[in-house]
């Protein structure tokens, strides 16, 4: 019932840009939190950020602080990751998830709060 499709990945050199998206299959699940996680070869996932219900909060994570912003359309169903200024160190496989709570302003940075998750799209900055 719930699927979300990324996009938006692919093969940069470092203080390159890039924009992912991840949409909603339908209206009900893109309004609530939506977050974004990584996941680099050998390590664990981590969390990126995160965007509450209608857009009213964001956090980040230390490392992506100032140069990644997170957005949404709910009109849209989509979420998106704007990413500036990427480093190796962004190498990735981005993964969008979806929060279920009704906490209004609820943008969580715990993998384990979050309910659906998309299939992944490979970020690779070169040097």
């Amino acid at each position: 019932q719930v699927q979300l499709v990324e996009s938006g990945g692919g093969l940069v050199q470092a203080g390159d840009s890039l924009r992912l998206s991840c949409a909603a299959s339908g209206r009900t699940f893109i309004n609530y939190p939506m977050g974004w996680f990584r996941q680099a070869p050998g390590k664990e996932r981590e969390f990126v950020a995160a965007i509450s219900r209608n857009g009213g909060v964001t956090t980040y994570s230390d490392s992506v602080k100032g140069r990644f912003t997170i957005s949404r359309d709910n009109a849209e169903n989509t979420v998106y990751l704007q990413m500036s200024s990427l480093k190796p160190e962004d190498t990735a496989v981005y993964y969008c998830a979806v929060d279920r709570t009704i906490t209004l302003s609820r943008a969580s940075s715990e993998s384990s709060d979050y309910d659906y998750w998309g299939q992944g799209t490979q970020v690779t900055v070169s040097s």
